[in-house]
């Protein structure tokens, strides 16, 4: 399973953003970005101002990190929200924002996005009662999103749910804290994104 390894404080501050890749860090003073808020190494506080080309290349970087994705797989959703109707970079988005990883950390069964992707990948989630480790899927309308019935996973979940109450799940999804279910109620538009990223930069980056 490929994923993005190294420290990941440095991510963020290389983009000079919350990327959120830590969970419930990235809201308290130990986050990196409150600590040292400029570039990793010994002449991040030197750097010069960025090109068109590197502000475009950030935002594009912003959107894989944020998401656990790599360039292999990012440039297919692209190519995918490019044949879809309406705008690119939304589509882009929204295709993003459908993952299943991403579906069960909105949901509060994870604090992180990698966090959520192992959860998946351990075969601890169901979709409609069926269990899916494959962190790529895509969810629809009517899908349920539920940890395995199985006293484990079920109990990482609650914990998990537990530990971030006040926390607000989007409105595309619905959460039953009771049951630990979640049910996609409709499909995600680009107002549900709550990201910092600037799509459009991406698309003249990824359109050259």
């Amino acid at each position: 399973m490929a994923r993005i390894l190294g420290p990941k404080c440095r991510l963020c501050r290389r983009d000079g953003d919350r990327l959120f890749l830590k969970g419930a860090r990235c809201h308290t003073a130990k986050c990196a970005i409150s600590k040292r808020g400029y570039p990793p190494g010994m002449h991040g506080f030197r750097r010069g101002r960025p090109s068109e080309y590197g502000i475009r290349l950030r935002e594009k970087q912003k959107a894989k990190r944020i998401y656990g994705v790599l360039e292999r797989q990012f440039r297919k959703y692209f190519a995918e929200a490019n044949r879809l109707r309406g705008d690119t970079g939304a589509n882009l988005l929204i295709l993003l924002e459908r993952r299943l990883d991403n579906a069960v950390f909105q949901l509060g069964f994870a604090e992180s996005r990698s966090q959520a992707r192992q959860f998946v990948a351990h075969g601890h989630v169901t979709v409609n009662g069926r269990k899916l480790d494959v962190s790529s899927h895509l969810v629809k309308v009517g899908d349920v999103i539920s940890p395995k019935a199985h006293k484990k996973s079920e109990s990482l979940a609650r914990e998990r749910v537990e530990g971030q109450q006040g926390r607000s799940v989007p409105e595309w999804l619905t959460l039953d804290v009771k049951e630990l279910k979640g049910t996609v109620t409709r499909s995600p538009a680009r107002e549900d994104v709550a990201i910092p990223i600037q799509e459009a930069y991406i698309v003249e980056f990824s359109s050259r």
